[in-house]
């Protein structure tokens, strides 16, 4: 169960702002009153929209089994026509009174396993030209020296601060 968010985090006060310790404590309360009501409504929703994914889910599961057992049929005829259907692979497309089927030649794609290795084996075999090598900008070492960094022309480091209202709350122990 997913966990959601405990804190309000607030730019500036556009509203009436608490006039005692009291009020803000009491204020707090109600924000904590506020969420979790929220989170109920949210729940009862999720709970709600489930329920109908389930419903017709379990609806359309015969149609999508059935499309993909006449898929396949189709397929198979066409792999055994598509000479004819493809007038000797002079076309990717042939039109059916009801539909069309065509074949598509998917991009090329390189799969890498033990890049280590690769890389090995590309030096070794004087292949440079397959190695990328690329620079960039260390953020973590510009944070850790902020003010040597700052003297670089285009950098600039900056820091907010975020109000945060945090409420009390007692959470229950998930069931296993």
């Amino acid at each position: 169960m997913a966990k959601s968010a405990k804190r309000v985090k607030a730019d500036a006060a556009e509203f009436r702002a608490a006039q005692s310790r009291e009020e803000a404590v009491d204020a707090i309360a109600e924000i904590g009153r506020l969420q979790r009501e929220r989170a109920r409504i949210e729940a009862d929703m999720n709970d709600e929209m489930a329920r109908v994914k389930e419903k017709h889910e379990e609806k359309a599961l015969p149609l999508g089994e059935r499309i993909r057992a006449l898929s396949a049929g189709v397929q198979a005829w066409c792999e055994v026509n598509r000479d004819a259907l493809t007038q000797g692979g002079k076309v990717k497309t042939a039109a059916l009174a009801s539909g069309k089927v065509n074949w598509r030649m998917r991009p090329p794609k390189v799969t890498l396993r033990g890049k280590d290795q690769i890389l090995s084996a590309l030096k070794a075999m004087s292949l440079r030209r397959f190695i990328r090598e690329s620079e960039e900008v260390n953020k973590e070492a510009m944070l850790a020296e902020p003010q040597v960094a700052a003297t670089v022309p285009g950098v600039s480091i900056s820091q907010g601060e975020d109000f945060v209202i945090t409420p009390h709350e007692t959470e229950l122990e998930e069931v296993a």
